[in-house]
């Protein structure tokens, strides 16, 4: 059974800056993902990293956030920068067993099955 573990959320100021970790017991070549999604909206993803490094992002945080995985740790980041009241969320990683898939599709959560618990981010002054 694979295990996806969010950590690093918070609460922070406008312009502040958090880094979420989650911690994956599957193998490092799934390719894998960070979604979000604020109260009355649907889920959306934000970020995307395939299992050979390549990545992709939503329009609304390119710039601002970085995905990266740490192989050895078995571990998903995401860096978000430059935070938004907008960026308020429950963000969540998700995970899928290798196959080919377009990069684009990355950002789609119905291409995932295994999912984390979530954590919470809060942008506000």
């Amino acid at each position: 059974q694979v295990q996806l573990v969010e950590s690093g959320g918070g609460s922070v100021q406008p312009g502040g800056s958090l880094r979420l970790s989650c911690d994956f017991s599957g193998d490092t070549s799934y390719f894998m993902g960070w979604f979000r999604q604020a109260p009355g909206k649907e889920r959306e993803g934000v970020a995307g990293i395939s299992g050979a490094g390549y990545t992709i992002y939503a329009n609304s945080v390119k710039g601002r956030f970085a995905i990266s995985r740490d192989s050895a740790k078995k571990t998903l980041y995401l860096q978000m920068n430059s935070l938004k009241p907008e960026d308020t969320a429950m963000y969540y990683c998700a995970a899928e067993e290798p196959r080919p898939i377009a990069l684009g599709r990355l950002l789609r959560s119905d291409e995932y099955h295994y999912w984390g618990q979530g954590t919470q981010v809060t942008v506000s002054s």
